[in-house]
């Protein structure tokens, strides 16, 4: 009788002790005085994209786009990218961490920007668009950008070429 009480006993202290192990904290120490890429402050939305992950945070007192480089274990400097006048949420990075695309308010216009890390430009793709935008997300090769529009009265999904900012011509009947 001990021996079918066994068996069961084993395997759920088997299974209970495998689930401490998922999700993984990611408890990297960023710099010599022993800040860390987990904080008390509010980090949203985060995005993976090979050894990249981009986030959201509050740590300077406003919403700004964190990169964390998973290779060299420390937060990137993304200089020209953050501005004291946009509020930003949903970052993702293209898979060579070159782009980062994120929805960005400013004056309670919603908007989807383009950063290029190598040239430090910022872009705002959606200038000329006469609605809400959210989501965004950007292809691994960063050529592509997808997100959602209100323009016809409810979300639709809506896709650019992430170099010109106009929208890709795909085609609609099946091939």
């Amino acid at each position: 009788m001990k021996r079918f009480l066994l068996i069961p006993m084993v395997s759920l202290v088997s299974l209970l002790s495998s689930c401490t192990t998922y999700p993984r904290l990611l408890n990297f120490t960023f710099d010599p005085s022993g800040r860390s890429l987990n904080s008390p402050s509010d980090d949203i939305t985060p995005q993976i994209s090979g050894r990249f992950i981009t986030f959201v945070s509050d740590r300077q007192g406003r919403q700004d786009v964190y990169l964390f480089d998973g290779n060299t274990r420390r937060l990137v400097d993304i200089p020209g990218l953050n501005q004291l006048d946009i509020l930003a949420s949903h970052p993702g990075i293209s898979e060579d961490g070159r782009y980062i695309v994120f929805a960005g308010t400013r004056q309670g216009q919603s908007n989807i920007y383009l950063h290029d890390r190598e040239t430090r430009q910022l872009r705002n793709l959606t200038e000329n668009f006469k609605a809400e935008v959210r989501n965004p997300v950007i292809s691994a090769d960063g050529s592509t950008i997808a997100f959602e529009s209100s323009a016809n009265g409810q979300w639709d999904l809506m896709i650019l070429d992430a170099r010109s900012g106009q929208p890709l011509d795909i085609p609609i009947t099946p091939r």
